[in-house]
């Protein structure tokens, strides 16, 4: 059973080998291998397909005690939890993939960017360069996404599942932030995929009966991203605080004796717990509805959006705040907040956390139609 007490061992060998991530531009493989064990990689995964089938609170859990270690091990760790997305293809065919490798991770970029060609009855045929796969050199299985040819003749939005033979792994990710997550590009060309491996979550309903298929597709999604904020700037607090104890920057006092240092502290640690227990308070609302057999409502799926989205903004001021604070020193390489203050910004920019996605709650918030996919 995967918990937080369970991954919280790993914690230490996280931290600890950090400096040696960011230099392989990649999580270490025995890492990997200790951390996908725990069952980290198969949060959502029911558990009749092997997965860990975590409820979203220790989900969030789980990735904020990873991402407090390390920012870049911890999104590799969330990424690599799109092996969920199987879990919309018919038991058996999800079942096949996943017993692959008992630990497995799939990467993959859902946005449907690629191009699919039919290739005989029941085929279609993917081609195409996808960018950001994190976690790339460990994936089993990924995940891309294209429009393909419906029934009816329209093309329709799908996640198309391919082993990782099929891909090849381009050595682009040369970045600021981030830089242990091998979010490499990647390019399929002609890959032949039967359409019994290509589901689309956002629309269609897993054939599961557990409660976490009562969610929509996006507010899962939130469950696991909302975890990654909340563990790098706890985490950059964290350091923070000794710091200001053995700092001077003028007289005899330290940074923690000035006002300025109390007062920015003491919001900041503020304003994270809120933004923790607004996460929690969305995402427990939202579970107490699926055991009791019912569907999410609009308001508990924008409660969701806007937790999650409220979680990035407040961490992206602890780290702003923390890292100005703690003066030039903070620049090198060998200082957790620098990493703190990367990877935060760096994770800033993905889609759930931009002005379209968080738009989505103002909308429902305001009485303006929102598509009901894109909660």
């Amino acid at each position: 059973m995967t918990t937080v007490e369970s991954v919280r061992v790993l914690s230490d060998e996280v931290d600890a080998r950090a400096a040696e991530t960011e230099a392989a531009r990649s999580v270490p493989d025995d890492l990997i291998r200790k951390l996908g064990a725990e069952g980290v990689f198969k949060l959502f995964v029911p558990a009749s397909l092997g997965g860990a089938q975590a409820d979203p609170l220790t989900a969030c859990a789980v990735i904020e005690e990873v991402s407090r270690a390390d920012g870049s091990t911890g999104w590799t760790s969330m990424i690599l939890n799109t092996t969920f997305f199987s879990s919309w293809l018919d038991p058996a065919v999800a079942g096949g993939m996943l017993a692959t490798d008992p630990v497995l991770g799939m990467a993959g970029l859902f946005a449907p960017i690629g191009r699919a060609e039919p290739a005989g009855e029941g085929f279609v045929k993917l081609s195409g360069r996808f960018p950001f796969n994190s976690g790339s050199p460990h994936a089993t299985w990924f995940c891309q996404g294209a429009f393909v040819p419906g029934s009816n003749g329209e093309p329709e939005w799908r996640f198309l599942f391919l082993p990782a033979s099929d891909v090849e792994i381009l050595d682009t990710w040369y970045v600021a932030g981030l830089r242990g997550t091998a979010s490499n590009d990647v390019t399929v060309d002609g890959a032949v995929v039967p359409l019994e491996r290509t589901a689309s979550p956002p629309f269609e309903e897993a054939p599961h009966d557990e409660p976490h298929f009562r969610w929509s597709f996006y507010a899962l999604l939130g469950a696991l991203m909302s975890g990654f904020p909340l563990g790098v700037a706890r985490r950059a607090l964290d350091e923070f605080v000794p710091l200001a104890s053995a700092k001077s920057r003028r007289g005899p006092g330290t940074l923690a004796t000035e006002q300025v240092t109390q007062l920015s502290v003491a919001r900041c640690e503020a304003s994270l717990r809120a933004a923790r227990a607004f996460m929690f308070d969305a995402l427990g609302s939202a579970w107490d509805t699926a055991l009791a057999g019912d569907r999410l409502s609009q308001d508990q799926r924008m409660a969701i959006r806007l937790a999650l989205a409220n979680a990035m903004r407040v961490a992206l001021e602890v780290v702003d705040t923390t890292f100005a604070l703690a003066g030039g020193g903070a620049l090198y390489d060998s200082s957790p907040l620098q990493r703190c203050w990367r990877d935060l910004h760096a994770g800033g920019n993905h889609i759930v956390f931009s002005n379209n996605f968080v738009a989505q709650g103002g909308k429902a918030l305001l009485g303006e139609p929102v598509e009901e996919w894109m909660l």
